[in-house]
């Protein structure tokens, strides 16, 4: 039995298992992870990140696994808990550098908050039609360090986040390692509402930070929202998404939110 020392973090409600990994030593399987994040026999957690010594140019190494164990590129609010979670591993220090499978990421200490400088999206693909049970339907692709599909909704509260949203990630267009998908409502010239069905919990999340950046740059080229983008999530937090056009591309991004400490704990894995 391995008894393991974890922090509790949430980024907008959308909540994580931190580990101290420094040392390099901890070795966690699938089984073991989606052990942890279990809601009823674990911790209880949308993904879990480990803190490793980094392997390049960055301050650490960025490690996140989704609830069922796999391992994923990237996590906006985990990212940004990460931050925080790390800080005291490097005292004084305003910025942060990690190293993640997406690329370099740089976070910034705003008070409360933490400001990420996400690795340049990739994929951006605007009005893309794919047939659905229910007909055919318009979405739109962009990868921001995971891949997002995003649909345009008149009103976010009645989608069907949970059906249309697993039907969306499973598509065979999507195949083989499928997308996480964001339903998004136009609020008014600069505020986007998002509800994300997320790839790995395989369910919708309070947030996803990737997913309100990817929403973001779709609902300026789409919608013409202006930015920053401010972005309404199901948590009931605001997020902010800065970026420019370069090129016909996004670059210099942004996402900014809060990284909240919940409890920290001791659990025994098997």
């Amino acid at each position: 039995m391995l008894k393991l020392n974890f922090t509790k973090m949430n980024g907008a409600g959308n909540d994580f298992v931190m580990i101290d990994n420094r040392s390099a030593t901890l070795t966690l399987s699938r089984e073991q992870i989606a052990h942890i994040c279990d809601r009823h026999r674990g911790v209880g957690a949308d993904g879990l990140l480990l803190v490793e010594p980094p392997q390049k140019d960055g301050d650490f190494r960025f490690r996140y696994y989704n609830s069922d164990g796999g391992e994923a590129e990237m996590c906006g609010n985990g990212a940004r808990c990460f931050a925080r979670f790390a800080e005291p591993f490097k005292p004084g220090a305003k910025t942060l550098r990690f190293e993640t499978v997406a690329g370099l990421i740089q976070a910034e200490y705003d008070g409360p908050l933490v400001r990420l400088n996400l690795s340049n999206p990739k994929g951006l693909e605007l009005g893309r039609k794919i047939r659905l049970a229910q007909g055919e339907c318009e979405i739109h692709n962009c990868n921001t360090g995971v891949p997002h599909a995003v649909l345009i909704v008149p009103d976010a509260d009645r989608a069907y986040v949970g059906q249309l949203g697993a039907e969306i990630r499973y598509h065979a267009d999507y195949a083989p390692r499928g997308t996480n998908v964001n339903f998004v409502q136009k609020l008014g010239a600069d505020r986007i509402r998002v509800r994300t069905y997320e790839r790995g919990v395989e369910g919708e999340t309070l947030a996803c930070g990737t997913g309100v950046t990817a929403a973001a740059i779709v609902a300026h080229k789409v919608l013409g929202v202006t930015t920053p983008v401010q972005v309404l999530v199901q948590g009931g937090d605001v997020l902010e998404v800065d970026f420019r056009f370069e090129g016909g591309n996004p670059v210099d991004v942004f996402l900014k939110g809060p990284a909240d400490f919940t409890f920290t704990g001791t659990i025994d894995v098997p």
